[in-house]
């Protein structure tokens, strides 16, 4: 039996389907594999460097228990994400639950009251409104605290530079850059998008800490923000730099004084960062952190594959299938609940892990929408595996993200495609 044979009788794909899919996929890989293999070479060569110059050990996977000290494994962790990121110091902890955690926990030892947090990108990511302050009554959030906010509007999902001084006051003491797309319509910001805003920012005051959500951007470019002149940058280990295999966690890399406040915080003042237990995690941590560069590239690639397919469909798609990718986030705009229902029941149908589930939309924690999430990973939460997500609301985007393998997304494509096709949302016959 050949492999076009099982998708039809095993997976109840159309011959059409695989044509069209096959074709698409032919069509991506003239101007993606090149540029994009590059890119994952590159972070591949820089992560391994860094494991040989701090002499990673077999012996540092030990690790310790009650309060953590002498935990060399975890203090490696550290200095090699120090090292990759080019920043001074770093914070890696499986305690840190979430990419939101790291961000507000960032945020939160950096600002105090009266200070201003600026956000130069419009609204934050849905969970940051709730932990900033701005939807419902958190207790423990920003405002709460005392810490003023504002935030500059983009337009035509650009950050305007040339209006970032009229917002600046005495008391900004953060502006905060969220690179992804998060649940908006706008694609994610570019390097040069994210270096030019940090540029003016730095020719307006040297005082004001830039700071950037880096979450889903890891090691689809050359370079990070961090290396463009960001004071500090977070994200979560169980999106890019987890590979797949970090249970949980998240990052905070950036400068020594301002990591020496953040882990304060964490833990507490005169303890700091020498303490805290790994559980366990630094070979899951570091090996995660080892693949992630080609663990990327697949999800780049199949990311750019459903774009690609539905944008021939006629939908819309955020980024288009052509433009500069900058996260592993790719939307895709199903103009009604049912289609975006239909969206994440077949990705969840496909996944390896509770595919017998049916996700239905709900309220969650830190949104204000019912949102929908089909996630079947074997990490759970982790969006550097196939999922797919988006809240009940206009224009009803399913946002996709992640893929451990390009075959997989290839054939996550195939089977949505089909659901698609059995309702009547698409019509093949001109596209095949």
């Amino acid at each position: 039996m050949n492999l076009n044979h099982y998708l039809m009788n095993e997976y109840g794909v159309s011959g059409d389907i695989i044509n069209f899919v096959q074709r698409i996929t032919e069509k991506i890989e003239k101007d993606f594999d090149k540029s994009m293999t590059d890119i994952m070479d590159f972070n591949q060569m820089k992560i391994l460097n860094a494991m040989k110059e701090f002499r990673l050990a077999s012996t540092d996977f030990h690790w310790t228990t009650g309060y953590g000290y002498g935990d060399y494994g975890r203090d490696k962790v550290e200095e090699i994400y120090a090292k990759i990121f080019q920043t001074e110091e770093a914070l890696v902890r499986p305690n840190i639950v979430s990419g939101t955690h790291a961000i507000f926990l960032t945020l939160n030892s950096l600002l105090q009251p009266n200070d201003t947090l600026l956000s130069l990108c419009g609204p934050l990511y849905d969970t940051m409104q709730k932990a900033i302050g701005l939807t419902g009554d958190i207790p423990g959030s920003l405002i709460e605290k005392g810490v003023k906010y504002k935030e500059v509007p983009l337009k035509k999902g650009k950050m305007q530079v040339e209006f970032f001084q009229d917002y600046i006051d005495p008391s900004t003491k953060v502006v905060a850059i969220q690179r992804s797309t998060g649940y908006s319509n706008r694609s994610a910001f570019t390097l040069d998008d994210i270096e030019k805003a940090i540029q003016v920012i730095k020719d307006i005051s040297s005082d004001i800490i830039i700071f950037v959500d880096n979450c889903y951007g890891e090691f689809t470019n050359y370079k990070e923000p961090s290396e463009l002149g960001a004071h500090i940058m977070a994200g979560s280990l169980i999106k890019n730099p987890g590979g797949g295999l970090a249970f949980s966690g998240g990052y905070i890399v950036g400068k020594k004084e301002l990591i020496t406040r953040i882990t304060n915080n964490l833990t507490a003042p005169g303890i700091g960062g020498d303490c805290g237990l790994t559980f366990g995690m630094t070979r899951q941590i570091l090996q995660g952190l080892f693949i992630a560069p080609k663990v990327v590239y697949d999800a780049m690639k199949g990311a750019r594959l459903f774009a690609a397919a539905f944008e021939e469909l006629g939908y819309v798609c955020v980024p288009r299938s052509k433009e500069e990718r900058s996260d592993i986030i790719q939307g895709i705009q199903c103009d009604s609940p049912e289609k975006l229902e239909c969206f994440c029941e077949s990705i969840q149908s496909i996944s390896p892990v509770d595919a017998h589930f049916t996700p239905t939309a709900s309220y969650m924690p830190g949104y204000e929408d019912k949102v929908i999430m089909a996630a079947g990973g074997f990490i759970e939460g982790s969006s550097i595996e196939l999922s797919a997500d988006g809240p009940l609301r206009e224009p009803y985007m399913a946002f996709l993200q992640g893929g451990l393998t390009f075959s997989h997304c290839k054939l996550a494509l195939m089977y949505v495609l089909s659901q698609f096709e059995q309702k009547g949302y698409i019509e093949l016959k001109n596209s095949v």
